[in-house]
């Protein structure tokens, strides 16, 4: 570390590796150091001194204590490996690959070095709204989990520039809607009920037509006996995250999630208290609003946290990002039709 502030090199400046650093510079014990991205045409250094190159694995050159991988699917898990293997922490971006093989294998790397750490953006664990409703959860005032609804869309695969339409190339994605952004709903239904054993699920790519789905329709069971069904959509005209969950004694009702667009909504906690003895189906509800994002600067302070005390990773571990993504997985297989569709298709994944 330099001057006791930790050197950061970002594979990946697009949209969100730039968002990264903006988060980055504001601490004073972070500084970065190096960039990468495909769309330069050569290597150099930027005003500010900043070295950027066309390759990321130029950075293994780089003298950096941390890695923020902002990479496409295909890529994301050499880099981290890359990272890992030069002594670098790292900081990657959800999803953690392609496939449940791609975390696996990043995994078997990670045990090598014990005193590094690596952190999965799961990002929506650190708003407040969900922050909230999982304490309630776990303080027991509204009893157990009975079931939950959940539905996270958008009116189509967003296009981030020239170089967005891997987003809808499997061989580079790996899959569509459902694991580019249904997988944070995925998370939370993990978060807030444990795992799941028994899966159901539908999967459709008929709207856009693409070569990845653009719709999942999932129901879901745990060993103990919760319920969740799961939406994740690229025709939500209007975009929208909700996620409903009974207890025993009430529910919860998480509705909007701030977000760079602003284009979902107000975020809200409808906190609803039941009461056994009226049948008026009108029950007490205490609404909570929130105006602030603290999600992209609390992940990273996590990430410094655990570097500099040796700590572990307490929100999106790579133990976290392999049982996400093998319960996507198992959402994509649950559908006989897609399975074998994909099994059979000059479409299929290479190792």
């Amino acid at each position: 570390m330099s001057n006791n502030r930790l050197r950061i090199g970002i594979a990946g400046y697009g949209v969100v590796g730039k968002r990264r650093r903006q988060f980055i510079d504001t601490r004073g014990d972070m500084t970065t150091i190096a960039v990468s991205d495909a769309t330069y045409s050569d290597d150099g250094h930027h005003g500010d001194g900043t070295l950027y190159f066309s390759d990321f694995r130029k950075l293994a050159d780089c003298d950096l204590d941390a890695l923020f991988v902002c990479l496409p699917n295909d890529v994301a898990p050499a880099a981290t490996i890359m990272g890992l293997e030069r002594g670098f922490h790292v900081f990657c971006e959800k999803p953690p690959g392609r496939t449940v093989a791609d975390i696996e294998r990043v995994r078997s790397v990670e045990a090598k070095y014990p005193t590094l750490r690596l952190k999965y953006g799961f990002n929506h664990r650190y708003h407040d709204s969900v922050r909230k409703a999982l304490s309630v959860i776990r303080s027991g005032e509204l009893g157990r989990v009975v079931n939950m609804r959940g539905v996270y869309g958008k009116s189509k695969f967003v296009s981030f520039g020239a170089h967005s339409d891997w987003r809808t190339n499997r061989k580079i994605a790996g899959g569509g809607i459902l694991l580019d952004q249904g997988i944070h709903m995925v998370d939370l239904m993990r978060l807030f009920a444990g795992e799941f054993e028994t899966i159901h699920s539908f999967i459709s790519n008929e709207y856009w037509g693409h070569n990845v789905e653009d719709n999942a329709y999932a129901i879901m069971r745990t060993g103990d006996g919760i319920v969740a069904m799961l939406h994740s959509s690229a025709t939500q005209w209007r975009h929208r995250f909700q996620l409903d969950i009974t207890l025993a004694k009430g529910a919860l009702s998480l509705s909007g999630i701030l977000s760079g667009s602003k284009s979902y909504g107000e975020e809200t906690l409808t906190l609803t208290i039941a009461d056994p003895t009226d049948d008026t189906g009108d029950p007490k509800e205490i609404l909570s609003t929130y105006d602030d994002d603290p999600s992209w600067a609390d992940e990273i302070a996590e990430f410094v946290q655990a570097i500099r005390h040796g700590a572990d990773i307490l929100n999106g571990s790579s133990k976290d990002a392999l049982l996400t993504m093998r319960l996507v997985e198992r959402i994509y297989n649950a559908d006989p039709t897609w399975s074998d569709r994909w099994n059979r298709s000059d479409e299929k994944l290479g190792g």
